[in-house]
C-alpha cells in the first residue's frame, strides 16, 4: 500500500536526512543502471548540496515526509532568479521508487513557478528515462542537449592559449554587472546573486575566470568551477563563441591539476570545443538535456551549465 506523503519545506534538522537520501538514492539508481560503484561517495560529500544551497538560497528545498515513519521519501531544491525558476537536484529515497514521490514534489515546484509567473528551467539526463518522462509528461520542453565529459587533468595543467586580442583572469565582484549582462543577452536570464557568491568564495571551493577584451574591456566570457568532495566541475559559464570557451574551460581545469577528475557538460552542439575536450583526455559518461517549463530564450554563443549550483 503506498504511504501517505506530505510535501513540506526542509528545515535545517533534516540536514543529515537529506544528506543520507541523496547519497542512497544516486548510489542505487547508478549502481543499477550505470554499474558505478558510488557516485556520491560518502554521507559527508552528499553534504555540499545542504551547505551550499542554505547559503545560496535558504528556505528553497522541499521535502517528501512519510505521515506515518517520519522517514524522508524525497527531497527537491529549487532556486528563485529574476527571470525564471530553476528545479535542482530531486532525489527519491529507494523505498519509495515508484510511489510517485517525485511527481508530487515536482508539482509543487511548478506551482512555486506558476506563482511568480516564470519559466521553470532544469538539466537533466537524457539516460534516465524515468525522470526525462517526469518532465516530459509535465510539459518540459527540450531546448539543449550536453555530453558530460570527465577530464584527468594532468599534473603540469594544461597549456592555454588565449584568443588574440583578450587576457583571461580572475573575476572581480566589480565584474558582476557585466557578467549578468553577457549572460543575459546569451540565454536570457539573470544570475547576479550566483556570480558574486562564486567570486566572494565564502567556501573556498569556487573559481571563476573571465576571458576579456583588451581593446575594449568587454566580456567575452565566464567560466566557474567547484572543487569538494562532493562535487567536481567546471561550470557554470557563457561564452561568446567556442573558441573563448574553450581558453575558460582550460584555465579552470587548471585548477584541478593533479589532483582531480572534474565533469564539464560540452554542448553537443559545438564541435569545436567537443573535439578539443577529447583532446584534453576527455571521456563521455552520461548525456544530459535542458528543459523548460514556459517560455525559453534561445540559446546563443556557448553555454555549460552544471551540478552545482544548478541555476540555470
Amino acid at each position: 500500500m503506498p504511504s501517505k506523503i506530505i510535501i513540506r519545506q526542509k528545515r535545517t534538522d533534516d540536514n543529515d536526512a537529506v544528506a543520507v537520501l541523496i547519497r542512497d538514492s544516486l548510489n542505487v539508481w547508478y549502481k543499477k543502471n550505470r554499474g558505478f560503484d558510488a557516485v556520491v561517495p560518502s554521507v559527508e560529500a552528499a553534504t555540499i548540496y545542504s551547505r551550499v544551497y542554505d547559503a545560496l538560497d535558504p528556505e528553497c528545498c522541499l521535502v517528501a515526509e512519510d505521515v506515518e515513519s517520519g522517514r524522508l521519501a524525497g527531497s527537491c531544491f529549487y532556486h528563485p532568479r529574476p527571470t525564471h525558476v530553476s528545479l535542482g537536484l530531486m532525489t527519491v529515497a529507494p523505498d519509495y521508487f515508484g510511489q510517485s514521490v517525485s511527481s508530487k514534489l515536482l508539482g509543487a515546484i511548478v506551482e512555486i513557478a506558476k506563482g511568480r509567473n516564470q519559466t521553470l528551467r532544469l538539466v537533466s539526463s537524457a539516460m534516465n528515462l524515468d525522470s526525462f518522462s517526469l518532465y516530459n509528461r509535465a510539459g518540459f520542453i527540450p531546448t539543449a542537449m550536453y555530453q558530460d565529459m570527465q577530464i584527468k587533468v594532468p599534473a603540469e595543467g594544461f597549456e592555454l592559449s588565449t584568443p588574440a586580442g583578450a587576457t583571461l583572469r580572475d573575476a572581480l565582484e566589480s565584474d558582476v554587472p557585466a557578467i549578468v549582462e553577457l549572460e543575459r543577452r546569451l540565454c536570457g536570464i539573470d544570475r547576479a546573486k550566483d556570480f558574486k557568491f562564486f567570486i566572494e568564495n565564502a567556501q573556498g571551493i569556487w573559481g571563476t575566470s573571465l576571458l576579456v577584451d583588451d581593446a575594449n574591456g568587454a566580456i567575452r566570457g565566464v567560466m566557474c568551477s567547484v572543487r569538494d568532495p562532493g562535487c567536481n566541475m567546471v561550470g557554470p559559464g557563457v561564452a561568446i563563441d567556442e573558441e573563448s570557451a574553450i581558453a575558460l574551460i582550460a584555465r579552470e581545469l587548471n585548477r584541478y591539476a593533479g589532483e582531480w577528475s572534474p565533469i564539464v557538460l560540452v554542448p553537443t552542439k559545438a564541435p569545436t570545443l567537443r573535439l578539443q575536450m577529447y583532446a584534453f583526455g576527455g571521456r563521455n559518461t552520461e548525456t544530459h538535456v535542458a528543459q523548460a517549463l514556459g517560455d525559453a530564450t534561445p540559446n546563443e554563443g556557448i553555454v555549460v551549465p552544471t551540478f552545482m549550483p544548478e541555476t540555470a
